[in-house]
């Protein structure tokens, strides 16, 4: 029995806002919701912790994680690659 876990992994894109870990960056991770009441699209917010094993990412970086096996208490997902760096 072959496993697609691998294929099933979800990947976002976000904006670095911490670095001050060692091997770990705070992703914050915005997306758009519809309203259930007012039907107007709102925008909402989610932080991950993800490992970055080369301690390259900066605060303000636009990096894209992806989801992996447990790294620590908090960590689940890991940095794949910086899409765009801060100025």
């Amino acid at each position: 029995m072959e496993s697609t876990s691998k294929a099933r992994r979800t990947t976002k894109i976000g904006i670095v806002v911490s670095d001050a870990m060692d091997k770990t960056v705070v992703v914050k991770v915005e997306n758009l919701v519809k309203h259930k009441l007012y039907h107007r699209f709102v925008q909402r917010s989610r932080k991950f912790v993800a490992h970055d094993e080369g301690n390259g990412c900066k605060v303000g970086d636009k990096v894209q994680i992806v989801e992996c096996r447990p790294l620590s208490k908090s960590k689940r997902f890991r940095v794949v690659r910086v899409i765009e760096r801060a100025s």
